[in-house]
C-alpha cells in the first residue's frame, strides 16, 4: 500500500532535509526540490511555499554550487558568491540575441574611481554589451580588488523582518547579536521600529529612512506590506531608491547641494535597464514573475507612498518632508507609469543576492568562467558590504566577470537560462569550447555507426542554429 502523508516536521527537521538535498542536487530549483522531498519523505506534509522558506533561511535559493559549497563550510548564508541573474542581475555579456531589446546602461560621468580602488577603470564596449571593468594592474589571485557599501538596500526578507522587529541595523541590515554592543545601538527620531548599529548608521539612514518611516511618512506604509507579502524584493528597492533620489533633492539649498542631487540622479539612471513591458513580451524572465494587474497595483501603491497619499493627514506629512518641489525631470522619471515599469525592471536585473544594489559592482558583466568573486565578509559590523575578490590572476587590460548562472550546468543549459533575460547566446570561451566539444562528440558518435535517434538529433541542432544565424528564432 502507498505511504500516505500524515505528520508535518519541526522546522529544524525540514530545514535538514531540504539542505541535504539542495547540496545533493544544487541545479535543481525549488520546485524540483520540493517534489523530491516528498518523494524520500512520503509521510511527511510539506507546501511548497514551506519548502521555499525553509531553502532561504539557510541561503541555499538562487546561487551557484560554489555558494552551496560555501554554505556548507559556514551556517551564515550571506558569505555566498553573487552568481544568479535573477537575485543580483541579469548579463550583460557577449553573444547575438534574437532580437534587437537589450538592456541599456551609461556611464557615470563623475564617477571617482579612487574611492573604490586603483587596480581598476571603467570601459564602454559597445551599445549591446555596455560598459564594464578592466584591470589596470596586476591583480594576484586572492586579493580583495574593490569593497563596496550599497547604493540602497532592500534587505533579504528574513533580515527585513528583523528590522521591524527592532532586532537588525535598519540601515546596513546587519543583525543584533550577543555580540552586539547594546549602549551603541540608537533608535529612529520619529519613534518607530527602526534601530541602528550605532549614530553613523542613523545619520547615514537619513537619506532613505524619513519617506519610509511608518511614523513620518505613514503613506508607506501599504506599499511595503504589499511588497513584503509578494516578496517582490524590486519594488521594495525600488522604493528605498525613490526614497533616496526624493530625499537628496530637499537638500539642495545651494549650488553644491543641487550639483549633489544631480549626481545622484545620474547615478541612479546609469544602472542597466529593461522594462518589465519588454521583459514580458520577449520572455525575458525566469519562473513566476508579477504580471501586468500587479504592475498597476504596484504603481497605484508607489504613487500613495511618494506623491499622492490618500488621506489629507498623510499628505501634510509628506509635504513635512518634502518641502521642495522636485525638478521635471525628475519627477518624471520617477512618477510616469512607462519610468515606474523600467525602475522595477532596472531593480531586478541590478540587485545582488542579498538585495543590495551596488554603482560599481552593477558595472560587472558575465562570463561563464569568472575571474571575481563576491562575498559579504564584514558580517559581523556592515552585513550589507561587499568585497570582490581575483579568483586568478587578472592581468592589465583583461575584462573583470562574474558569472550570473549556476557554472555546473551545460553549455545549453546556461545559455538557455541567460536568454530568458534578453541577451543572446553567451559567446563566452567556455561556451564555445564546450560547444565544440559536444559537436565533435555527436560527429564523432555518428561517424561511429549512431543510432538514427542521435543523427536526427544532430539534424535538428544544426538547422535550429541555421535558424538563429538568419534572425528566425
Amino acid at each position: 500500500m502507498p505511504v500516505v502523508a500524515t505528520s508535518s516536521p519541526s522546522d529544524q527537521d525540514l530545514r535538514t532535509a531540504v539542505v541535504s538535498l539542495k547540496l545533493a542536487h544544487p541545479t535543481l530549483g525549488i520546485s524540483k526540490i520540493h517534489a523530491l522531498l516528498l518523494v524520500n519523505y512520503p509521510d511527511w506534509i510539506v507546501s511548497e511555499k514551506r519548502t521555499k522558506k525553509a531553502l532561504q533561511s539557510e541561503g541555499l535559493t538562487l546561487q551557484s554550487s560554489q555558494s552551496i559549497a560555501e554554505s556548507n563550510k559556514s551556517s551564515t548564508p550571506t558569505s555566498q558568491s553573487l552568481t544568479n541573474p535573477k537575485s543580483s542581475r541579469s548579463s550583460k555579456g557577449s553573444g547575438s540575441g534574437v532580437n534587437n531589446v537589450f538592456p541599456s546602461s551609461k556611464l557615470i560621468s563623475n564617477l571617482d574611481l579612487s574611492k573604490y580602488s586603483t587596480k581598476i577603470e571603467v570601459r564602454h564596449f559597445n551599445k549591446k554589451k555596455g560598459k564594464g571593468l578592466v584591470a589596470k594592474e596586476k591583480i594576484l589571485a586572492g586579493s580583495p580588488v574593490w569593497k563596496e557599501d550599497p547604493y540602497v538596500v532592500a534587505a533579504e526578507w528574513e533580515i527585513y523582518d528583523l528590522q521591524l522587529f527592532g532586532q537588525a541595523c535598519s540601515f546596513c541590515t546587519t543583525p543584533f547579536t550577543s555580540t552586539t554592543t547594546i549602549s551603541l545601538i540608537t533608535s529612529c527620531p520619529a519613534s518607530c521600529h527602526a534601530r541602528f548599529c550605532n549614530r553613523l548608521c542613523r545619520d547615514r539612514s537619513t537619506r532613505t529612512h524619513p519617506l519610509l518611516c511608518p511614523v513620518q511618512n505613514p503613506a508607506s506604509i501599504p506599499l511595503l506590506q504589499w511588497a513584503r507579502k509578494e516578496e517582490w524584493m524590486a519594488l521594495h528597492a525600488l522604493a528605498c531608491m525613490t526614497s533616496r533620489v526624493m530625499t537628496l533633492c530637499q537638500e539642495s539649498k545651494d549650488p553644491q547641494g543641487t550639483k549633489v542631487a544631480e549626481d545622484e540622479w545620474k547615478i541612479a539612471n546609469s544602472f542597466a535597464t529593461v522594462s518589465m513591458e519588454d521583459r514580458a513580451k520577449y520572455h525575458f524572465h525566469q519562473g513566476n514573475q508579477p504580471d501586468s494587474e500587479s504592475w498597476r497595483k504596484a504603481f497605484d501603491l508607489y504613487m500613495q507612498a511618494f506623491k499622492e497619499p490618500p488621506s489629507l493627514l498623510d499628505q501634510k506629512k509628506l509635504a513635512k518632508i518634502m518641502k521642495k518641489p522636485l525638478k521635471a525631470d525628475v519627477s518624471q522619471g520617477l512618477f510616469q507609469y512607462d519610468a515606474f515599469l523600467r525602475n522595477l525592471g532596472k531593480m531586478s536585473l541590478n540587485l545582488e543576492g542579498h538585495g543590495g544594489l551596488y554603482v560599481l559592482h552593477s558595472h560587472l558583466n558575465h562570463s561563464c568562467q569568472p575571474n571575481i568573486a563576491v562575498h559579504h565578509l564584514d558580517q559581523r559590523t556592515a552585513l550589507s558590504r561587499i568585497t570582490a575578490i581575483a579568483m586568478k590572476d587578472i592581468e592589465p587590460g583583461e575584462e573583470l566577470f562574474i558569472t550570473y548562472v549556476n557554472p555546473t550546468m551545460s553549455v545549453e543549459q546556461r545559455r538557455d537560462e541567460l536568454q530568458q533575460w534578453g541577451f543572446g547566446r553567451c559567446e563566452c570561451k567556455r561556451c564555445l569550447k564546450e560547444e565544440r566539444e559536444e559537436l565533435e562528440a555527436k560527429s564523432h558518435m555518428v561517424g561511429e555507426g549512431g543510432d538514427e535517434d542521435l543523427l536526427k538529433f544532430s539534424q535538428a541542432d544544426l538547422e535550429r542554429e541555421l535558424k538563429i544565424g538568419l534572425g528566425v528564432m
